[in-house]
C-alpha cells in the first residue's frame, strides 16, 4: 500500500513549503493532520501534517506505546516504508481518515490515558 495518495502527499509538501518560507515568523501555521499511518500487526500510528520532499522526512504526532510516549516531531517516511512486520505486513494508511487538527488529534490521544 502506498502510503499516500497524490492528493495527500501534495498537500504535505504544500504545507512544508509554506511554512519553510514563513519559518519563525507570526505566518508560521500549524497545519491539520493530511493522513494517519498505522502498525496493522502492533504498536505505532502517525498522524503527519507537512512532508520535505528532498530529505523525506515528515512532521507530524507519533503515538508508539502508549499516550505517555507520543510526541509531535519529524518522521523518516523512508523508515516506516522499509519496516517490516509479522505476516509481510507493512505500515499502512488509514483510508477512511478525514483531515483535522493536529491539537484534536493530541486531546483524543491524551484522553486515552
Amino acid at each position: 500500500m502506498k502510503l499516500f495518495t497524490n492528493e495527500q502527499r501534495t498537500k504535505l509538501i504544500e504545507n512544508f513549503n509554506y511554512n519553510s518560507i514563513h519559518a519563525g515568523t507570526d505566518k508560521e501555521k500549524t497545519f491539520d493532520a493530511v493522513v494517519k499511518l498505522f502498525n496493522p500487526a502492533g504498536v505505532g500510528t502517525w498522524w503527519l501534517s507537512e512532508l520535505n520532499p528532498d530529505e523525506n522526512i515528515a512532521f507530524g504526532y507519533a503515538l508508539l506505546n502508549d499516550p505517555l510516549f507520543a510526541e509531535l516531531g519529524e518522521i523518516d517516511i523512508a523508515e516506516l516504508q522499509n519496516l517490516r512486520l509479522p505476516l509481510g505486513l507493512g505500515i499502512e494508511r488509514d483510508s477512511y481518515f478525514n483531515p483535522m487538527p493536529i491539537n484534536k488529534v493530541i486531546e483524543q490521544v491524551q484522553g486515552t490515558r
